[in-house]
């Protein structure tokens, strides 16, 4: 396994993280993810670290705490070997403050997630989205106190956009508080928006990005093609709205050109998927996902190989988007003076 900093932090992630959306299935959306329970989640974390997997991610609203409380099961007596990333800032119950990042709630969230993963700190906390309703000074401040406190290691965020992230960095910076050092993002070869504005601002600032779905919202992973239906397990039947869009005519140019480089390498769909993020600059780790042994060894033959500068430039060249303005602009007139960083 490979071991990358994260961001700016002298913190060493390994390359593949393992996320844990698929434990626990408490209700028709994720049941669509998975509905793993804690012998099996023990299993799936002994591969992790057979593997060299040191990063385990879960979020409180992830099975309505159900993901923490198997994570934290599965974990105990080896908390030590592990790094836990949980998340704050979805709705924890109908009440006008469960959710947010006010200080109330963050503070209340905080306090659920260490009581749920059995532990006294996180090692990454995130916050779930960015909340314009409170003031940045208000959210910047109090993560702050959580890491002073001793009760968070380091702090990200996560599905922010480029100015929500600079403007928390830049009040971090003014009052020399504890800035966010990693972003939890969407990104794969069918979601490239990343790289328009994010990425940069991520090389520029030191933020290490931590790629959620990166299979597409489990379009990418060699079952789907074009005229065939869909296989019969597949999170796409029930909750294909909740991720990325995408036409299907782009899917499948995409997913040929995946076939062909699997052709050429021997490595599954998803482990050529998944090896050109790795190559990608910011990724400080992908977070992979898995119902089973079998998908889970199968995700973590993604490293150790890497693709032909030849592959990825027929896999990026399958997969450009048409960027939005202003962005196709800068491409077209003022390449030059603002180079991709890919």
């Amino acid at each position: 396994m490979e071991y990358r900093l994260l961001g700016g932090s002298g913190l060493k992630v390994s390359a593949l993280s393992f996320g844990t959306a698929t434990f626990g299935g408490s209700n028709e959306f994720f049941k669509g993810f998975g509905s793993t329970g804690v012998d099996e989640a023990r299993r799936l974390i002994d591969l992790c670290f057979e593997a060299g997997v040191n990063l385990f991610d879960t979020a409180n609203g992830y099975s309505e705490g159900r993901s923490e409380e198997i994570l934290g099961k599965a974990l105990a007596g080896r908390r030590d070997k592990a790094l836990i990333s949980t998340k704050s800032g979805f709705p924890t119950g109908p009440g006008p403050n469960e959710e947010g990042s006010s200080r109330y709630h963050l503070r209340r969230a905080l306090e659920g997630s260490l009581r749920r993963l059995g532990t006294d700190y996180i090692d990454i906390y995130h916050l779930h989205g960015f909340d314009a309703l409170t003031p940045v000074e208000e959210v910047q401040e109090t993560l702050n106190e959580f890491v002073r406190e001793g009760k968070v290691r380091y702090i990200a965020c996560s599905n922010f956009s480029g100015w929500h992230l600079m403007k928390s960095l830049a009040t971090a910076d003014r009052y020399g508080w504890t800035r966010y050092v990693a972003h939890q993002v969407c990104y794969s070869l069918i979601s490239r928006e990343y790289e328009w504005e994010l990425m940069p601002l991520a090389l520029d600032q030191k933020v290490g990005a931590l790629i959620w779905s990166p299979l597409g919202w489990g379009r990418l992973t060699g079952k789907i093609r074009r005229g065939q239906p869909l296989p019969t397990v597949s999170r796409l039947h029930k909750i294909a709205e909740a991720g990325p869009p995408v036409a299907d005519e782009f899917l499948f140019t995409v997913v040929d050109a995946l076939d062909r480089v699997s052709g050429q390498t021997g490595r599954t769909v998803a482990q050529v998927a998944l090896n050109w993020l790795l190559q990608r600059p910011t990724v400080s780790s992908v977070i992979i996902g898995a119902r089973n042994e079998e998908q889970l060894r199968q995700n973590l033959g993604a490293v150790g190989w890497n693709l032909t500068a030849d592959q990825v430039a027929a896999l990026d060249k399958a997969s450009d988007p048409q960027p939005a303005y202003p962005y196709w602009h800068q491409r077209k007139f003022f390449s030059d003076r603002n180079p991709l960083p890919v």
